[in-house]
């Protein structure tokens, strides 16, 4: 199996946020361990939902330390951040595979989609850029199942 064939598959590894800190050479503090968990609790969340989440856990704690811890747990990838073309950042917890998104164009709501397996002709790139290319980003626009049937119950 090849290294992007092992990457596409799903981590199944839950370690404690503490733990998870550390072995990343990070100090353990009350907001990095609130920060992680509401990645957690709001999966594809944006900074504000992360930011409101964690002084519902434990109170007062400024936009910009939220948006430190959040920079901190990206460049460390304990955390995965998804840049949608106009919209805000949105943070992932699931890492250690190249798993991809979708997005509703109505709603905004995201959900991980696996990686296509096999025959993908799409993740190679067309020329020769001279790069070696190790991970494809990949984000599909459409419709969620609630915004459809909302539509579908306004039409009728």
């Amino acid at each position: 199996m090849t290294q992007s064939k092992k990457r596409c598959k799903p981590s199944s590894v839950n370690t404690d946020p503490g733990e998870l800190l550390r072995q990343h050479g990070l100090r353990v503090t009350a907001q990095r361990l609130a920060v992680l968990r509401a990645v957690a609790r709001h999966p594809h969340g944006t900074a504000d939902v992360i930011a409101e989440s964690v002084r519902g856990e434990i109170g007062a704690i400024s936009r910009q330390a939220v948006y430190d811890a959040l920079a901190l747990l990206t460049e460390k990838s304990l955390i995965r951040r998804i840049q949608p073309a106009g919209s805000p950042a949105l943070f992932d917890p699931r890492v250690g595979d190249n798993h991809h998104h979708v997005i509703c164009r109505r709603c905004g709501k995201a959900v991980d989609v696996d990686c296509a397996v096999g025959s993908a002709p799409f993740l190679t790139a067309a020329a020769d850029s001279g790069y070696e290319i190790d991970e494809a980003e990949v984000l599909y626009w459409g419709t969620c199942p609630g915004c459809l049937a909302e539509a579908s119950t306004a039409e009728e």
